[in-house]
């Protein structure tokens, strides 16, 4: 760490003795660190508004793929080394300016260290001779406790430089660089005032205790003026960011807000819990921040104007090739529709033909079943003639009682009345087969046509009633054959 910290700690020196004036070392101090670092502020400022003019697509890249953050993250790489930028270059070279103030920090922490370049041995003999024991109970420095623990001898605490190099002036000077010998060369007072204020002291709250003095208000408003420069560079930054980009980015806008607040209570809470040389320094730099960020702003204008115009055209022929895409997809579904619709109406056609050529079928023909407006009221497979044609209906009331008649006529006959001669058995009415209608006809007529179907294929009474004697007598005649044998049959009995 000493090796980091000691060409910074050259530099604040050497502005302290040419001014002798550790206010203005350390203002020329930012100065000179910030033209160092200006290539890197620039270079930050460009990875930034890269990022901005890449907001847009980044959006899409969120509604298209936001629910797969694999894939997004994806293509959110793939956009990256498309335009050529890096996420993390504005944030790394934003960190280089901490890493500074970290190191300014701890060379204003410990200046015996780095400004006089004492080791500690040398820094625990200069407290003995100051009496750091005693001195720094009473000041408040150390307490009590603390002493005891370390036995009385010089710790290199928080701030125990800062407190023992406020002991040394001009008349123990002489008396402690000849006790450190050779080494004591390097030992001077140091002069930490500036515009009237001890800068190694820390600002506090309590400004008014020990009487409102300048030296006491000046320092409570040391880490007030720090934090209203800080929220006024932050300002500056995004204006100039917006000059270079058209670009909105609500989540962007969002995380610019948050920081514009963040940093300067940063820099008030720092500012009271640090020696106010460090709220200097920090005024300091935000001043030369927002020049240069002026400064880079116009520098880059001209180049990101340059750079979103590409980036729009670049995107209005993105968008002009996924209309063309989105066109040919149509078409091509048009196309195959149409085609689609043409096989469809050439098979139809080829069925329909054959259809017309082979002759219907039965069981197909649906014109069979039909009734009426039910176009399958008999059944889908049926056929007229599948069992020889329809059945005339009769009237069993009529069979029955023809029968019972012809049993009366034959018990008369057994009793002795003389049979009636048989009769010539009359033909049968042919049964007339229902053939099926063209057209199907309308129910009434259907059902008026059945009833006199009906009637024309019933027998009359007459015809049951001699067809029934006939099958009588035949009956007896079977009868007598069986109830009366031959005589040669009862010869063979006997």
């Amino acid at each position: 760490m000493g090796i980091i910290l000691k060409p910074f700690a050259w530099l604040l020196l050497t502005f302290y003795n040419i001014f002798n004036s550790y206010g203005l070392a350390l203002i020329l101090f930012a100065i000179v660190i910030k033209l160092i670092l200006f290539p890197v502020s620039l270079k930050s400022k460009k990875s930034m508004i890269q990022m901005n003019l890449l907001s847009g697509k980044m959006q899409q890249l969120q509604k298209q793929y936001g629910k797969d953050r694999e894939r997004y993250n994806l293509e959110v790489q793939k956009l990256y080394e498309r335009e050529k930028v890096n996420p993390m270059g504005g944030c790394l070279w934003s960190l280089i300016p901490m890493i500074v103030l970290i190191a300014l920090y701890g060379i204003i922490r410990e200046p015996i260290t780095y400004f006089m370049n004492l080791s500690m041995d040398q820094i625990k003999e200069v407290a003995q001779l100051l009496n750091w024991d005693t001195v720094a109970v009473t000041q408040g420095w150390v307490t009590q406790a603390m002493m005891d623990k370390a036995g009385g001898v010089f710790e290199n605490g928080a701030y125990n430089q800062l407190y023992l190099l406020s002991l040394i002036n001009d008349s123990n000077l002489a008396s402690l660089q000849a006790a450190l010998g050779e080494a004591g060369s390097g030992l001077f007072v140091m002069n930490f005032q500036f515009l009237g204020l001890d800068l190694s002291l820390i600002p506090t709250w309590k400004f008014w205790i020990g009487g409102l003095k300048w030296s006491s208000i000046g320092l409570f408003l040391l880490p007030l003026v720090s934090t209203g420069v800080s929220f006024l560079s932050m300002k500056v930054s995004m204006a100039t960011n917006k000059m270079n980009t058209k670009t909105q980015n609500a989540q962007m806008d969002q995380t610019n807000k948050i920081m514009m607040w963040m940093m300067p209570l940063m820099s008030l809470w720092i500012g009271f819990t640090v020696p106010a040389g460090l709220s200097v320094y920090w005024v300091a730099q935000y001043f030369v921040t927002m020049a240069q960020e002026v400064i880079c702003g116009r520098m880059l204008k001209k180049d990101y104007e340059a750079a979103r115009l590409a980036a729009e055209e670049r995107e209005r022929q993105e968008k002009e090739e996924e209309k063309r895409r989105k066109e040919e997809a149509r078409l091509e579904r048009a196309r195959r529709i149409e085609e689609e619709k043409q096989n469809k109406g050439k098979k139809k056609s080829g069925q329909k033909k054959k259809k017309d050529e082979e002759p219907d079928q039965e069981g197909v023909n649906k014109e069979d079943s039909r009734e009426g407006i039910r176009a399958y009221a008999r059944g889908r497979a049926y056929i007229p003639g599948r069992f020889g044609g329809v059945t005339p209906y009769q009237d069993p009331n009529i069979l029955i009682r023809a029968q019972m008649e012809a049993q009366a006529a034959a018990k008369g006959k057994k009793k002795g009345q003389p049979a009636p001669e048989s009769q010539a058995e009359q033909p049968a009415a042919p049964v007339q087969t229902e053939q099926p209608a063209a057209e199907a006809p309308a129910q009434e007529e259907l059902d008026v046509q059945s009833a006199q179907a009906v009637e024309e294929h019933m027998p009359s009474a007459a015809e049951v009633t001699e067809e029934a004697e006939t099958q009588e007598i035949e009956v007896e005649v079977e009868e007598i054959e069986v109830e009366v044998p031959d005589e040669d049959e009862k010869k063979e009995g006997i």
